[in-house]
């Protein structure tokens, strides 16, 4: 089995932009962590391709985005899955999408896609008018109110996006 470690842009072992690859496992070649650290898997639906993103997930991030999917599974059932733009998404057959996540360099940034309709209104905005957003850091994961907004974001018309 071979491993290469993460590199910079510019150093010895990076790719281009800084893209590394992870090395291989019996199972095949793991995945490309792309800036920040973001597992880098192909667009596909079901459990299987975000699985992969999240045993992907670097450090203590694949923990929390393994416990983010066992509160979406537990709290939505018949969730659906598929990973878009090398995030996760969630969603609810004929009213879209309602969660996804990504993986940055110090944080997990959670984003409810109708999230300005949330009740507290999660703490991210921009230049979506709908979209809200949690960054989780290490260490911090409270699970009540991340289950409450995934109950309320579940409930509600989600993203139709594709």
């Amino acid at each position: 089995m071979s491993s290469r470690k993460s590199t910079k842009a510019g150093e010895r072992g990076a790719g281009p932009k800084g893209v590394v690859n992870a090395g291989a496992t019996e199972a095949g070649p793991k995945p490309v962590l792309l800036s920040g650290g973001n597992p880098q898997i192909a667009k596909a639906d079901g459990d299987a391709p975000v699985q992969a993103y999240i045993a992907a997930m670097p450090g203590w991030k694949s923990d929390v985005g393994r416990r983010l999917d066992e509160l979406i599974v537990c709290n939505v059932p018949g969730v659906r899955k598929a990973v878009r733009w090398n995030s996760p998404f969630y969603g609810i057959e004929d009213q879209g999408w309602f969660l996804s996540y990504h993986v940055f360099t110090r944080y997990v940034k959670v984003t409810f896609l109708q999230g300005a309709a949330l009740r507290p209104v999660p703490p991210g905005s921009g230049k979506d008018k709908d979209s809200r957003w949690i960054d989780l850091y290490e260490g911090e994961f409270d699970e009540e109110r991340m289950a409450d907004w995934i109950r309320q974001s579940a409930a509600i018309p989600g993203w139709r996006g594709f």
